[in-house]
């Protein structure tokens, strides 16, 4: 057993280190963008059908729990095969997904195409997957600017594709608008063949780190670890408050009196300050305690959506709530996938942050379900908003004894080796 394996000296030919990274951000920007954009079509597909939002919720539910669960199989695969034929497969899902949802006339149908399909695209298609690939190709002082880059590329896709899908949805209706932007995501197999000879069979001059014990000793020495298990427990409200402000912010603004275009906005404004919010984050998490980082970031997220909710709602509050959210919003993911490539290594990192993702995406399927379940019974969001701002308090007392050390399992599997 050997605790780092040399792997590949480079990319041959056209597939440098530097094409990879921008072809894996603009994966990163293409699959986030479709899924950032789906509380635009509650409204129209629940007009059309006849449906309830907590029939589009329940598939919005079913979407990111899959998202979560397909993540620790797909890390795996990529953690062995490279990310390039897991990427690619995920994309071909997502497009058949949306291209699906646009003839759902059956909520069965819905739930197979929004939920299942997206849902395990997106396990394969989504910077996730991107982020392992990263952490292979640079040396450990970039690996944490690497993980910001990519995930401000997801909030770059949130930025571009909010407003871009109210338009298609204004200028050729709702289902035409879900097949242009399935057609967008027929991009990613082309673009993951950059990733070809980027997986743990290759050379390259960075090393896997990381005891090689096999992943089965892998997740169960994770699973033993303490400050493992809180940073899964805490991102689980990342998922929560994401999942249901991306879903549900846009009606729950269009119903205050705001109108669509400006609840479009509101989204694309949060993925615009989150490519700043993520890339610092990235680079403070290479300089700084990422523990801080985390903490700081669940305490005013739920300081923000207080004040939020205590003031009246007017296009001007709601912009100053995007941009704050949206420093805040995916600047979780940097840290945690930091911490996670330093308790264990980078040899099981897809599949490790697969698991604390899949964490994450529990959230995500409680916020958005309990959204549209709450809002047709009581006819108001406001029980899960202030959830929201409890869970983010709690978040960041999880986070706060987190120890930022490799983990003892592994040293001692290292020290065995």
């Amino acid at each position: 057993m050997s605790t780092s394996t040399p792997v590949a000296d480079r990319a041959s030919g056209w597939r440098t280190p530097a094409i990879i990274i921008v072809c894996g951000c603009l994966i990163a920007m293409l699959a986030f963008g479709p899924r950032s954009s789906m509380g635009l079509f509650i409204g129209p597909l629940t007009e059309t059908r006849g449906w309830g939002r907590d029939v589009f919720g329940l598939a919005m539910a079913i979407q990111n729990i899959l998202w979560g669960a397909g993540g620790p199989f797909a890390g795996a695969l990529a953690d062995r095969y490279g990310p390039a034929p897991v990427l690619a497969g995920g994309g071909l899902l997502y497009a058949a997904g949306l291209a699906l949802m646009s003839v759902a006339d059956t909520q069965l149908t819905l739930h197979l195409a929004a939920g299942v399909l997206i849902g395990l695209g997106l396990a394969g298609a989504s910077f996730g997957i991107v982020i392992a690939g990263f952490s292979r190709l640079v040396p450990a002082e970039k690996r944490s600017w690497s993980m910001g880059i990519a995930t401000a590329a997801g909030s770059m896709g949130q930025f571009l594709f909010a407003p871009m899908g109210q338009a298609f949805i204004a200028g050729y209706g709702w289902q035409t608008a879900l097949l242009l932007l399935g057609a967008s995501m027929l991009l990613v197999p082309l673009l993951a063949s950059a990733f070809i000879g980027s997986g743990a069979a290759h050379n390259s001059k960075v090393a896997v780190t990381g005891a090689n014990v096999g992943f089965a000793e892998a997740i169960r020495q994770a699973f033993r670890h303490r400050s493992y298990v809180l940073l899964v427990t805490g991102f689980f409200v990342c998922g929560f408050q994401l999942a249901f402000v991306t879903t549900h912010l846009p009606p729950y603004l269009t119903a205050a009196g705001i109108s669509p275009g400006l609840a479009a906005w509101a989204l694309a404004l949060i993925g615009l300050f989150n490519v700043a919010g993520s890339y610092t984050s990235g680079v403070l998490g290479g300089k700084m305690s990422r523990r801080t980082l985390l903490v700081a970031n669940y305490f005013f997220r739920g300081v923000a959506t207080a004040v939020f909710l205590l003031l009246p709602v007017t296009p001007a509050s709601v912009i100053v709530y995007a941009a704050v959210m949206g420093l805040l919003w995916l600047s979780t993911v940097p840290p945690t996938s930091g911490l996670v490539a330093l308790m264990f290594g980078t040899r099981y990192l897809g599949m490790l942050y697969g698991f604390a993702f899949f964490s994450h995406q529990v959230g995500a399927f409680i916020g958005v379900w309990l959204g549209g379940v709450l809002y047709e019974r009581t006819g108001s969001y406001d029980v899960v908003w202030w959830l929201s701002v409890a869970l983010a308090m709690f978040a960041a007392i999880v986070h706060w004894p987190i120890a930022e050390q490799p983990a003892p399992s592994l040293a001692n599997a290292e020290a065995r080796a």
